[in-house]
This record gives structure tokens, sequence and C-alpha cells, in this order.
């Protein structure tokens, strides 16, 4: 099954190109809806830029239900959210929120990353 994104494909500008891919939710490549919550993790894959992309209205069965889900070029999410452009050359183990839903982005100083 294929997904229609949020965004047409005469819309995609190369704005980060090169990065690679990510993994990031429905919530934000098909519905639209901003990234308050983004973080960077050690790649699962080749060509994979370890950056995941989260809307914070995810539920934890939401993010179980791997369909929910999909991998995508990060260009194609600075251009969903252009706010994700200053922080992705942040490194590995790097965490960004934004704490009220608008504003800026701040280091969500108390994330952790899984332990597998």
């Amino acid at each position: 099954m294929s997904k229609k994104l949020h965004l047409t494909p005469d819309q995609i500008k190369p704005l980060m190109t090169g990065l690679g891919s990510c993994i990031a939710t429905d919530k934000i490549t098909v519905e639209g809806r901003p990234v308050r919550f983004m973080y960077r993790e050690q790649p699962l894959f080749n060509g994979d830029s370890g950056w995941r992309f989260l809307s914070g209205l995810e539920s934890d069965a939401y993010m179980e239900n791997a369909r929910n889900q999909g991998t995508h070029d990060v260009n194609i999410i600075a251009n969903v959210a252009p706010s994700v452009l200053p922080f992705l050359n942040a490194p590995i183990g790097s965490a960004f929120e934004k704490p009220h839903g608008e504003g800026d982005f701040q280091e969500a100083g108390d994330w952790e990353p899984d332990e597998d």
C-alpha cells in the first residue's frame, strides 16, 4: 500500500540533500502535522541518517504499529517542517522538542535513547 504524502512532488524543494533517510510518523508526512519532537540515534541501515521525527501526538499504541511510520529522505521532512533545518547536523544522541508545540526547538534534556 502506498501512502499519499502531505506534500506533492512539485512542492518538495532541495533544502537538505545528501543526509540520507529518516523515520517519521504518518502524522507528519501524511497528515502534515508539525514536528514537535526529533532525535538522532545510531543508524539502523545503510543510508539511514538516524533521525526520527514525531508530532508529539502519537500514542504508544500508534507507535507500536509500524504501518504508522515510514522511511523518507530527510529532505522531505525539511520541506514539511523547515524549522528542523538548523538541527539536522546535530550528532547522534541529540534530541530536540517544542515543549509547548510552538516556538523554537529546545534540547530535550531528559531524553535518553531506548536500550536494546
